[in-house]
Formats: structure tokens, sequence, C-alpha cells
């Protein structure tokens, strides 16, 4: 074979993905990258789902409204503790990537999923790919925090949303791969835009007019774990509940810690509910008149639609939403003035994270 020969069979040759996901936030990531992987030519995709959310509302659901082909392989792997929950994971994991032989490995977040896919990888010599790479929250004591630094350190191609997150991974002596792409939150969020539109009733549902009520998810471990901090954070939800009508989707993690704890979620003003789907969930953000939150993914998606967010926490790794004023912290200072986070990107960071592993794995 020639060299212009050999050159031609590498441009055509059809690459093998594996990418792991297991809870909420990554599917609705995943759906973005999952939609341009399966429309490249050179590209095949082999999804793992890990069972890490097994409700229905925080699963199938997802699949079904942002049109993700069926996981191959759908383990169900849940409960536990985070180091038994996580060997089970490897293990599990390992098994599927030695018989589906993918040339990388996409994780996506901060997850024990999200470790255990790099785990397994990096003991099998394959590349790591880590979306949302380099989040700092500077808390160690944060299981998430854990994941984040160790999976950066076994990654070969390293997907950061924003500047502060490069720098993050320069500071621990991460330069190699790096690329700053954008926030795949924004993807999702506009291809969600017209789907929520057609097919979801959630305020009518609710009997809610626009920006008259708030939107509550509290589901870390940092906060349900600690009785203190836990009820501290719902007496919070309950003093702003009498300013204003305020729904509350309960995590089943929220709701089992609750009742062991003995604290009552209910209260004059609360809506309590089951988890949502994206789409109900989409539509009730952006009805919201502010979102109350410990997620990561719903203090940028609170921004995509312009609604102010209160971080139930103590730090955020997403600096810049405080930064530009869309976002504060519960026990923080007031918001800063409002402006635009350019670098969360124009929804198109799915296209140019597939578009840099089509040339970095040549």
């Amino acid at each position: 074979m020639t060299g212009r020969d050999a050159s031609s069979a590498a441009s055509t040759q059809v690459r093998r993905f594996v990418s792991v996901v297991g809870a909420r936030p990554q599917f609705v990531k995943a759906s973005a990258v999952s939609r341009v992987l399966r429309a490249h030519p050179r590209c095949e995709e082999v999804m793992i789902h890990t069972g890490q959310h097994f409700d229905p509302n925080m699963s199938e659901i997802f699949f079904t409204e942002l049109g993700i082909a069926p996981p191959r392989h759908h383990f169900d792997i849940h409960g536990g503790s985070h180091g038994a929950m996580t060997g089970r994971m490897l293990a599990a994991i390992e098994e599927v990537l030695l018989a589906e032989k993918p040339d990388a490995v996409i994780v996506y977040g901060d997850t024990n999923s999200t470790v255990a896919g790099a785990l397994a990888a990096a003991k099998l010599c394959l590349p790591v790919v880590h979306v949302e790479a380099g989040l700092r929250s500077f808390n160690r004591r944060m299981p998430e925090e854990i994941n984040r630094v160790v999976v950066d350190h076994l990654s070969a191609v390293l997907f950061c949303p924003t500047t502060d997150a490069v720098e993050n991974l320069r500071r621990e002596g991460i330069v190699s791969g790096v690329h700053k792409v954008g926030d795949l939150v924004i993807d999702a969020a506009r291809m969600a835009a017209p789907l929520a539109a057609r097919h979801s009733n959630i305020l009518g549902r609710l009997g809610l007019e626009p920006k008259t009520y708030g939107v509550v998810t509290l589901h870390r471990a940092e906060n349900t774990g600690d009785r203190d901090r836990f009820s501290e954070i719902v007496q919070f939800v309950h003093r702003q509940a009498e300013k204003r009508a305020t729904v509350f989707p309960l995590h089943p993690r929220t709701r089992e810690a609750a009742k062991a704890a003995g604290i009552e979620l209910a209260a004059p003003g609360v809506r309590l509910m089951e988890p949502l789907g994206y789409l109900d969930m989409y539509a009730l953000v952006h009805g919201a008149e502010i979102v109350f939150t410990d997620s990561g993914g719903l203090q940028k998606e609170a921004y995509f639609h312009r609604v102010p967010c209160v971080t139930l926490r103590d730090e955020t790794e997403w600096v810049e939403t405080v930064e530009r004023g869309w976002n504060r912290l519960w026990k923080g200072p007031d918001y800063r003035a409002r402006r635009d986070i350019p670098e969360y990107g124009e929804g198109d960071a799915a296209r140019e994270m597939v578009d840099i592993l089509d040339r970095v794995l040549e």
C-alpha cells in the first residue's frame, strides 16, 4: 500500500467510541454529542448506561424525549456506598470495553459512573475523553470534586467549557489534549426549545403563570447527608415559598434522606412532586421567576433562560455565573451586575468536540 493509500484508508476508517452515562445530567449532555456522532460518516457510538439513576423519570424518559438511541449495554448498578458502587461499575464497564474494543471512551461530568468509566478505560490503555473537564469547586469533601480531579488526570482529551476550566488544568500541570469548546448544556437547551414548546404543558397542569413561581432542586450528598445542613436549607426554601409559589421536584435521594432525618419538606407554598422529564423541566425553568438548586447543570440552564439562580452550596464550580450576575450563593453576597456569558457558546460545542476527536485520533 502506498503512503497515499494508507492515508486515505486512515481517513475513512470508522472510529468506535464507547460513551459512559448513568445520571440525569449526563443523558442531557450525551444527547447532543450522540446526535453529532450518529451523523458523522467516520464515527460509531456504543453507549453504556450504568444504571446510577434508575427511576424512569430520571432515566428512560430522557432517552425518549431527547431522541437518544437506547444504550447497547444497560447495567442495574445503584445504591450502596460510593466505593461499592464505583467498584461494581468498574468491573462491568471493563468487561464491555474488552468486548467492544473502542478507539476511545467518552465520559461526562463528575459522577461515580464518570470515574468508573475513566478508570476502566485507562487500565486497558484506551484514550479517555472527558467532557466538562477542568471544573473545580476546591472542596475535596465533595465526592464529585474527587471524581473530577481523578478523571482529568487520566484523560487524553479534555473538553473544557470555559477559560477558567483550562486554567485550573494548567495549574495542575495538565496542558496536553486540552480544548475549550463551550458548554453542552447550551446545545441541549437549543435542541429542546421547540420540543418543549410542542410537548410540555407543565405550567397549565400546575396552574402556574409565567414569572410568578420559583423552582427548587436539591440532591447533593453534602446537603442531604448532613441533617443540620439539610434542615437549614429546607427552612430557607420554606421562607422563599412565603414569597412565591415554589415547585420542588424531589430527587429520590432527597425524599429518602428527609424521611430518615425526620425533616418535613412540605410547607405552605411548596409544591412537592415527582422528578420531571427534561422537556417539562425545561418549560418549568423557562417560565420561572427564580431557581434554587445545588445542581451544576441547572445553574447553567437558568442562565440560558435568563432566570436568576441561587446555588444551595457554599461554593460553585460555575464561577462565571456568579461573576456575571446570574447566580449567587445562598449565604453569599447579592447578585452582581448582569452580563452575558459568551464562553458557553452558541450551541455548537458537540460539533466542535466531534471534529476535534476526528482529527486527534487519526
